[in-house]
């Protein structure tokens, strides 16, 4: 599906979240606490976009982002060369539930609008939790049906506007799987408990936007 979407994944995400998803991923930035950080992961990277920036916070940085899909990674590629990164930020193959890396060697993980995706997501959290060192931070900025008085027009916009626009735009109808993926998605509690089962005690839980995102700052169990 993502192969079939990358070249137009960009703008649509800019169409969709009204722009704001930049802001989004620099809080997810902070929340990672890249300071001193030697080696970062950035898990279903897509286009690249969270890896870039995790590189640009930190100059020192050396960032790792995977993604199973090859026409995703080739745009992450030219963005990341076209930013002048390629020295820092590398772009592998893979998948959350199966990371290529050994235990504990990444000083920080992130995940933006990925774990939505994973079909096991269990084994994606422990895997974030493996494969990062003890103490790191973890974090995962993912969608939401946002609760409260606006979720009748959250509910509508992701259901009905988001499809359309998305399906306008891309010359697809993929986008209607994202409608369905957020509204399958756990409440917030209940993911930050599968969160603490993969071994990650839970700092923060952050709705932004009126809740249409939410930030999990989560800290891998210290040995």
């Amino acid at each position: 599906m993502f192969d079939g979407i990358a070249r137009r994944y960009d703008a649509l995400n800019r169409v969709m979240s009204l722009g704001l998803d930049p802001l989004w991923r620099r809080a997810t930035v902070r929340a990672l606490g890249l300071v001193g950080a030697r080696r970062a992961l950035d898990v279903a990277t897509g286009t690249a976009d969270l890896a870039i920036a995790m590189a640009r916070s930190a100059p020192e940085l050396e960032v790792v982002g995977v993604d199973p899909s090859r026409e995703m990674r080739t745009i992450g590629l030219a963005k990341i060369a076209e930013a002048r990164l390629t020295s820092r930020v590398r772009l592998r193959e893979g998948e959350c539930e199966r990371l290529p890396f050994g235990d504990g060697e990444f000083d920080a993980v992130g995940i933006s609008f990925g774990i939505r995706n994973v079909p096991d997501r269990a084994a994606g959290l422990a895997e974030l939790a493996r494969v990062a060192r003890p103490g790191a931070r973890v974090v995962v900025l993912e969608l939401a049906e946002p609760r409260g008085a606006l979720s009748p027009l959250s509910r509508l916009y992701v259901h009905r506007v988001v499809p359309l626009v998305g399906g306008a735009v891309s010359g697809s109808d993929e986008y209607a799987y994202l409608a369905r993926s957020i509204a399958a998605f756990p409440p917030r509690d209940e993911f930050a408990r599968m969160m603490e089962r993969a071994g990650l005690r839970v700092r923060e839980v952050r709705p932004m936007t009126f809740g249409v995102v939410t930030l999990y700052v989560g800290e891998k169990a210290r040995a």
